[in-house]
């Protein structure tokens, strides 16, 4: 018996070192390592609002994963100072592993300022970067903008190149072109500097400098290629595409995740482009509908056309609730002109008053122009230009349209229905007949320009000639037609 329990106490022993090994074989076991999830953005085309808006969305998408790895694929040449701006502002804020802007093509202006934005930088093969120098563009051609609005990119270029570890003064020189960059070689290191501060440098850090050359003259704004741009300091290396990149930034396990827009950012960006020819259509279907009586199909498609501006603009992040107030107050407006106090106008201006206000603050994420962003000035310019320019094309074009476009409509093809004219007939209608040219009478509706009026006692339908005509002025007869009776406002004189 003793023997017996021996051979057990043996045999389990023996198990339970068995079962050690097999536990610690399977911890010592390599593990397959999580591919890396590389996330790629594309910004192309111009920097604009919607491309700000689309830029958020996808960070928000790629932070999900904190340990990811972000490519900024960029082929720009460049746009607004204010979407740039708020761009590189959402890429400082993402919270992931790495950033890295990669010039697919190019990244010019606003482009550059976004690409210094990102941890790293890395160019393919035959691209370039540079030139941001501020510019406004006018009937005479484009125009480069003064201190003003260097002063304050500058800055800007300059912190980004500190923080993300660009050679500062190279980085300036892309926005300014009022000094020459030179490289001064020490035996030890090599330094960037302006024209300035290298004449300000003490006699004794002068005597160490061993080679000083012109890397920007004096008049010139930095544009680099990839070669440059590796030279300099700014790019990584050189790659012949994103899986190239990839490996020399020593990630051999990833996942690619590509981020592309959506059909609707696709949209909202199409409507920000035309923004101005749908406020030209809108304002012009509005002063249609002020030219006919009651509220019709003009109306409703210029609110709507009005609306769709402003839908554009709200998506990308302009627009908010006090912009919709001002538009609604306006449309509000409108309708009380139109059936409240139809003929005043001054509703009705009131109306387009509104509604232009709040699509121009809709354009921009300002209300007033702050001094230390000198661009919003010219922003707020480029805007009323937009809005008032399209308020004043589409009343334009109604107006000619009424007046000469929709008399000789029915003129252009003749109708397939009548095969006799009425050239040679009468008007045999007692009511009209009645009336003769010269008559005295009183407009009981808003001639706009048909309505009703009282003629001899009698109710007759009846045509204003020229402008609208209150209820209850005083008319006189024109014209007598068979088919219609032509009024006008009737004059002291």
């Amino acid at each position: 018996m003793l023997n017996l329990t021996k051979l057990l106490l043996v045999l389990l022993s023996l198990g339970g070192a068995s079962q050690a090994a097999a536990q610690l074989d399977s911890s010592a076991a390599p593990h397959p390592a999580t591919p890396t999830k590389v996330f790629v953005i594309t910004l192309a085309g111009d920097v604009e609002p919607g491309m700000a808006s689309f830029l958020a969305r996808a960070l928000r998408d790629a932070m999900q994963n904190p340990d990811a790895v972000v490519i900024i694929q960029m082929d720009t040449f460049g746009g607004r100072v204010d979407a740039a701006l708020e761009i590189v502002d959402t890429i400082l804020n993402a919270q992931v592993k790495r950033k890295v802007a990669y010039i697919k093509t190019k990244a010019i202006s606003a482009g550059a300022l976004i690409a210094l934005s990102c941890d790293e930088l890395v160019m393919k093969k035959g691209t370039t970067i540079g030139d941001c120098a501020p510019i406004s563009v006018s009937q005479e051609g484009p125009t480069r903008l003064d201190e003003k609005f260097q002063s304050p990119l500058r800055a800007k270029f300059r912190a980004l190149a500190k923080r993300n570890g660009f050679p500062q003064a190279l980085a300036e020189s892309m926005v300014s072109s009022d000094m020459a960059i030179l490289k001064v070689v020490f035996a030890d290191s090599v330094a960037y500097m302006d024209s300035i501060s290298y004449a300000e440098m003490p006699a004794a850090a002068r005597q160490a400098v061993l080679r000083v050359q012109t890397v920007v003259a004096k008049g010139k704004l930095l544009t680099m290629n990839d070669d440059e741009a590796l030279q300099l300091g700014f790019s990584r290396f050189s790659v012949d595409g994103v899986d190239d990149m990839i490996k020399q930034l020593g990630i051999t396990s990833y996942e690619l995740v590509p981020i592309e827009q959506s059909w609707s950012e696709d949209m909202v960006r199409f409507l920000t482009t035309i923004a101005p020819l749908l406020m030209m259509l809108g304002f012009g279907l509005l002063y249609m509908e002020f030219k006919t009586p009651g509220f019709g199909i003009f109306g409703i498609a210029g609110v709507l056309i009005l609306a769709l501006v402003f839908f554009g603009q709200y998506m990308v992040g302009l627009a908010n609730y006090t912009e919709l107030l001002l538009i609604l107050l306006g449309v509000a407006l409108v309708m009380v002109e139109v059936f409240v106090f139809p003929g005043t106008f001054i509703a009705a201006v009131a109306g387009v008053v509104c509604i232009a206000a709040g699509l121009l603050l809709s354009m921009q994420d300002f209300t007033i122009p702050q001094p230390e962003a000198p661009w919003q000035m010219q922003l707020l310019t480029t805007n009323l230009l937009k809005v008032a320019g399209s308020l004043l094309a589409g009343g334009v074009i109604s107006f000619l349209s009424i007046a000469l476009l929709l008399p000789k409509l029915g003129m252009v093809v003749k109708g397939p229905y009548l095969s006799e004219t009425l050239a040679d007939s009468h008007a045999d209608s007692d009511e009209v007949g009645s009336v003769a040219v010269g008559d005295i009478g009183e407009a009981l509706t808003l001639l706009r320009p048909t309505g009703k009026a009282r003629i001899g006692g009698m109710l007759h339908d009846v045509v204003s000639e020229g402008d609208f005509v209150e209820k209850g002025s005083a008319i006189v007869v024109r014209q007598v037609l068979p088919s219609k009776i032509i009024v006008a406002r009737k004059t002291d004189a």
